[in-house]
């Protein structure tokens, strides 16, 4: 129970009876701790019109609380603070954690008007019989004054003036405490100081220093817990429970003096108290990362993070983002799918491990909305240490690996053939079919013909563009045929013929710009993916052909919820980029990568279109793609320099690759992420082209290519159905033991031949039908 209020005396009254006692005027710096002072040019008249003369009380900034992030189900997974608090109601303050609080810090709470005389007093004689501070000298309103001022400041020094020992500041923080007796209510007073005091162990405020040291709401604190919390007040750092074993015991030791002032002032028997003292301190440390490093998704997290420091709908300036994000309060409903964050990351870590220099990042993205699922990466997020902050050659990584610079990200990697579809989508919307094309050489020189958005001729004569794997092979290919099969000779002569700036048109309406913020480079191999991209980006553009030519910028947050509990939602931003036609053809056309094309043999069990992307050199290799629902870019290329480091004879995960290309590395995790994300959803069909616009057509030489390439694979299926035997029995077992053992396949490089290792059982004698090497 609280003590009977008394009848309250005016601060003049409490002066002039002090200054009898020779207690400098008020006692006000004769806290306990400070040492008494002379009334040498004062008389208690100066001293009583300086205390009843009072000011306005003290501005109150809203006190710094965490931002919370939460997914698109309501769940938290990262928070960022300054300070860590949240703020709540006395009413949602346990009865025995105000009693306790009010005991052992200001017993006569309830009976002074700011200034306690007998309190005072009373500190005085027992710190000093006791030989260190037991009880406090300043009243609560006191020291809610102090730690007003002390977050209102904004420098050190201001900070160090708020908590000096002077007798100005004294005078200062108690004029300021009698007006604040005079505005506010005693409850008013007493959840302002709860919510404002620091407990240790990083928690501002009762709620955070609940849950940090016990792990329960403030509501729900028992007498132990909280005489716990209220001994910590005092000296927060000294009795920190985080940092050792020596300050859990001297907090302990300030739970039983608050235990034993309780009892002392009836709140609680004696009985109670001693039984309390008996328990356990029971500290259950609740971690509370802030921060990005300490989320579950961090990436994620990074791009939220950079989003609010660069988006005007947090703000007017980045000074105000600032200022906004480091006072928190603010609740973040984000986009992030927690299935398909789930699905990304375990389909790139089942491939490419945290210590690989080849790293690989995958965005996955909402088509119609722009929403982002899911942000994963091979690497965790952090630093690695050592003599340099970003060591490129550990398993973390300060880099969003998946975002562009703007949010946290690099410089990208080239995203290869995946550019190939803005120059398919220009031709279809200049009235290209999907059976027209012509006759291309084993190589192609862009010697004219190219000319940049700017009207400058940008062609390159002494450049000269090969096929995948430079096989040199020319022959007729059609719209169709071009890009099931990826052949760049056909798209950098397709891109001559329809136009390099009106690619470059479509590419800028379907999101296209360059991960490190830099102009796109307008050159005659746009088509073949020179520009360095990040998996969001990407993922966006492809988004749009999923929507039907709608394209909506990426978006992370929703909507934002203030600490005063208003809503400001966050629509998406979108624009029609393409027509719905052209869009409709292009999902046709690229539907037919997975059946007739490099992804052939991969799908994700319904209706999918997407491109594959490999860089000459193989310094980079990229897959994205989309079904109406979702879209997912995945790129893989070596951290420590896709140039310097190309993807040739490397061991990523546990297999080799004698070369990384689109459909070897980056379409297994977009199949694996995909097919686990969109798994238990309604299946969606793409719109049917309008054949009377894009049916048909015609190329030179294609019927006669087509009857040769028809005659090849009959007689290539009889050669192996005349091989069958041991060898393929073999094989066959092999697959069926692996399948139904769950194992994982390596590959290496053995005597020349690329060889399959399971736990000690290689097929004797089987070779590799070499996937690696096949055309992108």
């Amino acid at each position: 129970m609280t003590s009977r209020p008394e009848v309250r005396r005016g601060p003049g009254a409490c002066l002039r009876r002090l200054a009898a006692c020779g207690v400098f005027g008020g006692l006000l710096a004769a806290l306990a701790a400070l040492p008494l002072v002379g009334t040498a040019g004062l008389t208690v008249n100066n001293v009583t019109r300086t205390l009843t003369d009072l000011p306005p009380s003290p501005r109150e900034n809203p006190l710094p609380q965490r931002t919370v992030l939460l997914d698109k189900n309501g769940r938290r997974f990262a928070q960022f603070y300054t300070e860590n608090r949240t703020v709540v109601r006395l009413s949602q303050v346990a009865p025995v954690m105000r009693d306790a609080i009010v005991a052992i810090e200001d017993s006569r709470f309830y009976e002074h008007a700011g200034l306690d005389v007998k309190g005072t007093l009373r500190a005085l004689v027992t710190n000093t019989k006791a030989g260190e501070v037991r009880q406090g000298g300043s009243s609560l309103t006191q020291q809610l004054v102090k730690n007003i001022l002390v977050e209102n400041s904004e420098s050190d020094t201001e900070r160090a003036q708020a908590r000096a020992p002077s007798i100005q500041r004294k005078i200062t923080e108690l004029r300021y405490a009698l007006a604040m007796e005079r505005k506010y209510s005693k409850a008013e007073i007493l959840e302002r100081y709860l919510n404002i005091a620091y407990f240790g162990a990083g928690a501002f405020g009762v709620e955070a220093a609940a849950q940090r040291f016990f792990s329960v709401p403030a509501a729900r604190l028992t007498l132990p817990q909280a005489a716990t919390l209220a001994g910590a007040v005092r000296t927060p750092y000294a009795t920190d429970p985080s940092l050792d074993v020596r300050r859990r015991e001297r907090l302990r030791e300030r739970r039983d003096i608050v235990l034993d002032r309780m009892a002392q002032l009836s709140y609680i028997t004696a009985a109670r108290a001693e039984a309390a003292k008996r328990r356990p301190l029971a500290i259950r440390l609740k971690p509370e990362p802030g921060g990005c490093q300490g989320s579950d998704y961090p990436f994620f997290c990074l791009y939220v993070h950079r989003e609010l420091l660069t988006s005007p709908a947090f703000g007017p300036t980045r000074a105000e983002r600032e200022r906004r994000l480091a006072r928190g309060g603010i609740v973040l409903r984000t986009t992030l799918a927690p299935k398909a964050q789930r699905a990304a990351q375990r389909a790139i870590s089942a491939r490419v491990g945290r210590k690989d220099t080849q790293v690989a990042a995958e965005a996955m993205i909402q088509p119609g909305t722009g929403r982002i699922r899911a942000m994963a990466a091979s690497k965790r997020y952090g630093s690695n240490g050592g003599s340099t902050a970003n060591s490129r050659n550990g398993p973390d990584t300060t880099y969003n690996l998946v975002a562009d610079m703007a949010h946290g990200g690099g410089q990208g990697f080239q995203a290869g053939s995946t550019f190939k579809v803005f120059t398919l989508a220009t031709a279809l919307a200049q009235g290209w079919r999907f059976d027209q094309g012509f006759m291309t050489p084993g190589s192609f020189v862009p010697a004219d013909g190219f000319v940049d958005c700017g009207g400058r001729k940008v062609n390159d004569p002494g450049a000269e563009i090969h096929n995948a794997s430079g096989e040199g092979k020319g022959g007729p290919q059609s719209l169709s045929t071009g890009t099931w099969k990826s052949v760049n000779v056909f798209y950098m002569m397709l891109e001559q013929r329809v136009g390099l700036c009106p690619v470059v048109t479509t590419a800028r309406a379907l999101g296209v710009v360059r991960a490190d913020g830099t102009p796109l480079r307008e050159v005659p191999t746009f088509t073949l993916g020179v520009n360095e991209m990040d998996p969001v980006t990407v993922a966006a553009s492809f988004a749009a052909f999923g929507a039907r030519g709608r394209y909506c910028r990426p978006m992370a947050i929703v909507e934002i919820v203030e600490r005063d509990g208003r809503r400001f939602k966050i629509p998406p931003s979108c624009a029609r980029a393409i027509e719905r036609e052209v869009a409709d053809a292009v999902n046709h056309l690229l539907a037919g990568v997975f059946t007739k094309g490099t992804m052939t043999g991969q799908d994700i069990g319904r209706p999918a279109a997407g491109k594959t992307g490999t860089n000459n050199g193989y310094t980079s290799a990229w897959f994205a793609g989309y079904t109406p629902d979702l879209a997912a870019a995945v790129s893989v290329g070596d951290i420590r320099g896709a140039y310097r480091y190309p993807l040739t004879n490397v061991e990523i995960g546990d297999e080799y690759f004698g070369a990384v290309q689109g459909a070897s590395l980056p379409g297994p995790i977009w199949v694996s992420s995909m097919s686990a994300a969109l798994d238990g959803t309604r299946e969606s069909h793409f719109h049917r082209p309008d054949m009377g616009r894009f049916g048909g057509g015609f190329t030179p030489g294609m019927e006669e290519a087509l009857a040769r390439e028809r005659e090849e694979e009959d007689a290539e299926g009889e050669g192996r159905r005349g091989a069958r035997g041991e060898h393929g029995r073999r094989f066959r077992e092999e697959r069926r033991y692996r399948r139904e053992h769950g194992y994982r396949e390596r590959r290496y490089r053995e005597n020349g031949a690329h060889r399959r290792y399971r736990d000690g059982y290689r097929a004797p004698g089987w070779r590799s039908p070499r996937r690696h090497d096949r055309p992108r």
